[in-house]
Order: structure tokens, then sequence, then C-alpha cells
């Protein structure tokens, strides 16, 4: 972990200090042509010496020297000779105001970056060391804390601890939808039963990826399970094995997706949208998940999509020998469903609705208690004044 941080912050550190570099290398390049001008050696400290003088006359050290002498003067870490003639005088002033212009400000900037990547890492690490009190608390086993603590390392390492979600909760939608398309629609056009789908379907399932990161022999769902999920393979490696959790039968790699049919609720499959097979992680996986719940949600302002996508899972079903034939009371029965299936998603949107009208209902009401409290004690207060100015006026009398 720490090993990335650190080849991390030495490339952000030459990613700032190109500018730097240049402007060193062009001082140097004027500070030769001045002393060119002024000639050399004609004064005892500033300009570069007599290159008559064998241990001056090189290339190689009349290059050293001037970068060394630029470089003095631009950082002002070290005094440098002091200038003679006034067009030394003003080389140095122009080069000092560069410096500390352009030099300090962005070393400031490196300095505040790296200041930020310690806060980042320190609130990294913070939520590492609450995980691990929870679990010597609860004495989990040191295998499976040493996984857990593997799985963050994994995250911080690859720059995965970032929450998306929480990233761009402040973008407006249609930003958002680009930043969605742009990464995961050509992912999504890859499933089969969302082949040829409409548009702005696919926008809204694009936005409901989740992105989940598996650890090595962790299970995707395992044979029997209720699918509730289908998954899309971003990075990694998939195993399909036996109930002994060894014996793998095939291997799923990027690119490939699984449990797509299990959360259409197709009629008449064999499996009953059960799980068909085990699935762990050979290694450290990235997958996008779709849950059940939000394809129904995103269905719903798309009818035609939805049986579309229904009547391309019963023919997949058919041609793998696991769809169940069905009578014409079976077709009115599934008819019937689809209705009472249909009527249950609008009572969900009615009823968050009608709490969300509720929340506001009792912060209206909190609002109007608060402001009848500050009006009855201001009521007060003024009555109490009227009373005693009238007590006041009696003494008077």
């Amino acid at each position: 972990m720490f090993y990335n941080i650190y080849h991390y912050t030495a490339a952000l550190f030459f990613d700032h200090t190109e500018t730097g570099t240049i402007i060193i290398y062009l001082n140097t390049c004027i500070y030769f042509a001045i002393s060119k001008s002024l000639g050399f050696g004609s004064d005892q400290w500033w300009v570069y010496p007599n290159i008559s003088d064998p241990e001056f006359g090189t290339l190689t050290r009349g290059c050293v020297y001037c970068l060394y002498w630029s470089t003095l003067n631009l950082t002002t870490v070290e005094e440098v000779p002091a200038p003679v003639r006034d067009e030394e005088y003003l080389f140095v002033v122009f080069d000092f105001l560069v410096g500390v212009l352009i030099f300090a400000t962005n070393f400031g900037n490196i300095g505040a970056m790296i200041s930020n990547m310690n806060a980042t890492r320190a609130e990294f690490q913070a939520h590492i060391d609450a995980i691990k009190h929870y679990m010597q608390f609860r004495k989990v086993s040191k295998e499976l804390e040493a996984r857990v603590i593997k799985w963050f390392d994994y995250l911080w390492t690859n720059k995965k601890a970032i929450d998306e979600q929480d990233v761009l909760k402040n973008l407006p939608n249609k930003l958002r939808a680009e930043i969605a398309i742009n990464g995961h629609l050509d992912t999504l056009k890859k499933v089969r039963i969302f082949q040829d789908c409409e548009a702005g379907l696919l926008v809204e399932l694009v936005l409901k990826l989740r992105p989940q990161v598996f650890s090595p022999r962790d299970y995707i769902c395992r044979k029997e399970d209720i699918g509730k999920e289908m998954y899309i393979i971003k990075e990694g490696r998939l195993a399909v094995v036996a109930d002994d959790g060894v014996t793998q039968f095939a291997h799923l790699t990027a690119g490939s997706c699984f449990g797509e049919i299990s959360i259409l609720n197709i009629k008449g499959s064999k499996m009953s949208n059960r799980r068909t097979a085990n699935i762990c992680s050979t290694g450290y996986s990235d997958l996008f998940c779709l849950s059940k719940n939000d394809l129904m949600e995103a269905v719903m302002e798309y009818p035609d999509a939805k049986k579309a996508l229904e009547e391309r899972g019963r023919q997949i079903l058919l041609k793998e020998g696991l769809l169940e034939e069905l009578d014409t009371g079976g077709i009115g029965e599934e008819q019937v469903e689809e209705k009472v299936e249909r009527l249950e998603a609008s009572l969900e949107i009615l009823q968050t609705r009608f709490a969300r009208l509720q929340a506001q209902y009792t912060a209206t009401q909190q609002h109007l208690k608060q402001r009848l409290t500050a009006l009855e004690c201001r009521t007060r207060h003024s009555v109490l004044r009227s009373h005693d100015l009238n007590m006041t006026v009696c003494r008077f009398m």
C-alpha cells in the first residue's frame, strides 16, 4: 500500500516540476549568453570563468556550471556571488522574481497535494483500524481478518477506495449519465438480453450499475440461490466450480456476464429464477452488479422493452431446454400475475411518494411549531411589559 503511495507521490512531483525544469534550462542558456556578451572571466565572481582555462573550457563543465548557477539563483536555496554590473543586477533581480512567483507557488502546490493525499490516507487507515477493532471484538478468525485487510489493501493499491456515487452525487443527472455512458454502455450492450434495447432504457440501466470487488475464493453466487442480481465482469477471472469448491468446470473473464435470466421473472422457467451453478472468484475481481429491483424500476417506464426482454429471455431458455410449455390457462394466469406485479410496483412508488410527503409534512409542522413558540414567547413578553407599564402608571396616579 505505502509503496504505491510513494510511487504516486514521485509521479506527482515530477509532473509538477516539469515547468520548473524548463525554466531552469532556459535560464542556464541565458546566463551563458550574458557571460559571453560581457566577456568570460571579465569579473572575478559573477560571469562564467574564462574558457581559455582548461578546467572551464570543456562543454561538460560549461553545462554543469551554468546549470548549477541557474538552479541556485532561481531556487534561492543558497547565496550566489554578488553581481557587479548593472546588467548583472537586472538579471539577478529577474531571476529572484521568477523564483519567488513560480517556484515557490509550484512547490507550495505540491506540498498541499501531498498533505491532501496524506489526509485521505489517514481517513482510509482510520476506517481500516475501526474494522480491525470490530473483528477483534467479535473474535473473528485470523484467516478471515487477513482476507479483510488484503481486500482493503487491494482497494487502496488499485485506487478503488473511492465511492463513485458519493463523488458524482453533486453532478447534474445529464452529466452523470454521460459519464456512465462513456464508461459502461459498451459493457452493458454485450449482455445478450439487452442487445437492441432502447437507448433510453440502456441509459437508465447504466446509471443503476454498482461496482463490486470480490476477493479470492469469494462466492458470487451458489447453486439453488434465488437470483436477485446479474453481474458483468469488468476485470478479473471467475470460475464455475462444483459443490466441493475445488473442481472447476469453466472460467469467466472480462466482458462475460451471468445471472441476467434469473432477474427477469420469466414464467415457466424450470429453475424458477434460481442459480444453476456455483461461481467464485479465483483472484481479485471487479464486477458490475444490476439488481432485480433496479431493473424492474427501469422497465416500468418502458413496457414494450419489458415485453421484448421477457421474450428474448424465453427464447434463450427454450434454446437451452429450460422452459416449460404453458397452456392457454397458463397464459391467462401469466397475464394476471403481470398485472399484479405492475400493481405492486405502482404501490411501491405510491408508498415512496407518500413517505416523502409525510416527511415534508412533518418538517413543515415542526417549523410551524417553532414559529408558533417564538410568537408565543414574544406575545408573553409584550404582555408582561404592558403589565409592568400599567403598574408603574398606577403607582404614579
